[in-house]
């Protein structure tokens, strides 16, 4: 049944991008969502290779076996692969799994997720070509590199997973959704890293003090201001006449 109302809401699409809707706004009229218990969710970062991550959703439908387990170096073991989970467990392995919403908005075709790395952190951000500055979704603090244990990742405060819907039936994508307008967001993410950038140019110097002012007793300073004082007046200016001698 949920092929069925991909395929309808598919189509659905479809006729609103030739009616001459921009796409993002086709989607959010015949998108919605609703809210999910975050507790049935791990989101993960795998490593791949020796430097690459790749985002990974689990969602926890029924109670046993555990689709995750949690190791006690901070890492996360997938354990699903151990037994059949169909039923169990669902995951969720690239964007047709999971997008972006922002202010009731469906934002998948806008904006991408990447895991970026910075040493000992993580971070979950989603960028946007035409934008500089990326949102941060999640982060989290890698304690080792195992390729058998996934990093998992905190979402921000204000982000939250939730449930795609079409005409109030629940369809197999998540959003990482947040309630705030995306312009919003990108404002905020903007003005931080403009404030980030100018921390790496330290603390402000004072200005320099301008030089102490000539004082009265001395003489030479004090001719020279008269002479100036003097060309700056309006006052006529009497100049030296040297005869003519032919």
């Amino acid at each position: 049944m949920s092929r069925t109302y991909l395929r309808a809401a598919g189509l659905t699409a479809v006729g609103l991008l030739a009616a001459g809707l921009p796409q993002e706004s086709a989607a959010r009229a015949l998108f919605d969502s609703t809210a999910l218990p975050q507790e049935r969710f791990a989101v993960l970062a795998q490593p791949i290779g020796g430097a690459q991550w790749k985002l990974l959703v689990l969602e926890q439908i029924k109670a046993l076996p555990r689709c995750w387990t949690p190791r006690q170096d901070g890492l996360v073991e997938p354990s699903l692969n151990r037994f059949d989970f169909s039923g169990i467990c669902k995951r969720y392995l690239d964007s047709n799994g999971y997008s972006l919403r922002s202010g009731g908005q469906d934002l998948g075709t806008r904006f991408r997720f990447r895991l970026k790395q910075s040493g000992r952190s993580l971070r979950l951000e989603a960028l946007d070509p035409q934008q500089r500055a990326p949102l941060l979704v999640g982060q989290a603090r890698i304690l080792e590199r195992d390729p058998n244990g996934f990093v998992p990742l905190q979402l921000e405060p204000g982000w939250a997973l939730e449930r795609r819907t079409y005409q109030g039936r629940q369809l197999n994508h998540l959003y990482f959704a947040h309630q705030a307008p995306v312009n919003q967001l990108l404002a905020l993410a903007s003005s931080s890293g403009q404030r980030s950038g100018f921390s790496r140019l330290g603390a402000p110097m004072p200005p320099i003090a301008p030089p102490p002012l000539p004082s009265e007793g001395a003489t030479p300073r004090r001719t020279t201001h008269r002479r100036t004082t003097r060309l700056a007046s309006n006052a006529p200016i009497r100049l030296q006449v040297i005869p003519y001698r032919p």
